[in-house]
């Protein structure tokens, strides 16, 4: 049989961290490859009794937990999610500016189907999510990459590339972005609001991330200076509670919110009840901040294994971004080493981490790498690097003979 593909799947190609991680199935393999928040931070204990309490007989939620749901979300969580939500900076949300998602990826999915039509441009933090490259993919846009810094996106660049292509709209992660672990400034996330209402362009703030800080201070979102009403603001629990839940929240325009949830009715009709009870309840009963709190020497724990094991193996050649927050290092070679083909060698060294250039949308840069340190022990944070560290030390030796 010969299949007739869409042409939507013509330049798609499989995730390369979940590609990856179906060759881990040795537990000899430190991964570095995942996005995962580690195991011992996921609140088994208190879900437990949350969906003990939803299910008990008698209990007024249970019916709703086991039925099916509207597609804006359950309204009560939706209430508390206001709340929650000004912990970014985003104050006077009404009920209809907001929906409950199944996971923050279907966010970027709803936008894209939304606004997105052959051909269209979307702009990016040059580089980016790779699932996001994934999806405009699937929804054949054209995607260009915002060149950055430290501080953000370059703002004259954005504008530039606002004006050549008339984008639909601009995605970002400028709270520990996806890959890099950078962190937008306050002056940054004001100049992208400004530049994005004066042009008329919509933005998508994905902010997966931004509670897991162990250090310096938080930050408001790029929607907290939404003045013009064209930034859609995505955050989900997967890394502060659960990633099986697959929970999360769009808040935007009313209008906006409104086509996203035709769109969501196309695709899933509602976010699972019981999911979305057992998320409102965790922050109901006040789990949520006091477990972030726990969790936060964990990572920090692990990060700095990780930053002290990059100095004490990776060779020189190689520099990194010392991340505040979130769940990743980005580094990279300043000589031709390439990281891409080198992905399956590490394998074969019993390590894995995932190659830059799926992040980039030109997917032209070949001398980065992306390295999780949230899902790992501190013990095999230092093997894995150890191991890491001599394999790129041996191929740069090759490039020097």
């Amino acid at each position: 049989m010969e299949y007739n593909y869409s042409e939507r799947m013509a330049n798609m190609n499989g995730s390369a961290t979940r590609e990856i991680l179906k060759l881990l199935t040795r537990p000899e393999i430190v991964s570095f490859a995942g996005g995962f928040p580690a195991t011992v931070c996921l609140p088994r204990k208190e879900i437990q009794e949350i969906t003990n309490d939803l299910l008990s007989e008698g209990c007024a939620s249970a019916t709703d937990a086991l039925q099916y749901g509207t597609t804006e979300g359950f309204v009560p969580f939706r209430q508390e999610l206001i709340k929650y939500v000004k912990s970014a900076g985003i104050e006077n949300v009404s009920l209809d500016q907001t929906l409950v998602l199944s996971g923050g990826q279907q966010g970027i999915d709803l936008m894209s189907k939304v606004f997105l039509n052959k051909g269209d441009v979307v702009l990016v933090e040059n580089p980016t999510y790779l699932a996001a490259l994934q999806i405009f993919a699937s929804y054949q846009a054209k995607v260009i990459g915002v060149n950055s810094d430290d501080n953000g996106l370059d703002i004259e660049d954005l504008e530039k590339k606002i004006i050549q292509y008339k984008p639909k709209f601009l995605y970002c992660v400028p709270t520990f972005s996806n890959p890099t672990g950078k962190v937008y400034s306050v002056a940054n996330r004001k100049a992208i609001a400004s530049v994005t209402a004066k042009h008329g362009v919509m933005v998508l703030e994905d902010d997966p991330y931004s509670k897991l800080r162990f250090e310096g201070e938080a930050v408001p979102s790029i929607k907290s200076f939404d003045t013009n009403d064209n930034v859609v603001y995505v955050t989900s629990f997967s890394k502060v509670c659960s990633g099986g839940l697959r929970v999360a929240v769009a808040v935007g325009p009313t209008e906006v919110i409104r086509k996203l949830t035709i769109g969501k009715q196309g695709a899933d009709v509602s976010t699972s009840n019981l999911s979305q009870l057992i998320v409102y309840e965790y922050l109901k009963r006040g789990y949520l901040f006091p477990n972030i709190e726990k969790s936060l020497p964990i990572y920090r724990e692990r990060k700095n294994a990780m930053i002290d094991a990059i100095k004490k193996y990776m060779p020189e050649e190689y520099s990194y971004v010392n991340a505040e927050g979130g769940l990743f290092i980005w580094g990279g070679f300043n000589v031709p080493i390439n990281t891409t083909t080198l992905a399956a060698e590490a394998v074969k060294h019993d390590v894995a981490y995932i190659q830059g250039q799926v992040f980039y949308p030109a997917d032209d840069v070949t001398n980065m790498l992306r390295l999780n340190f949230s899902n790992a022990t501190v013990d095999r944070i230092d093997s894995g690097m150890h191991r890491l560290g001599d394999m790129f030390k041996a191929e740069i030796a090759k490039l020097k003979k």
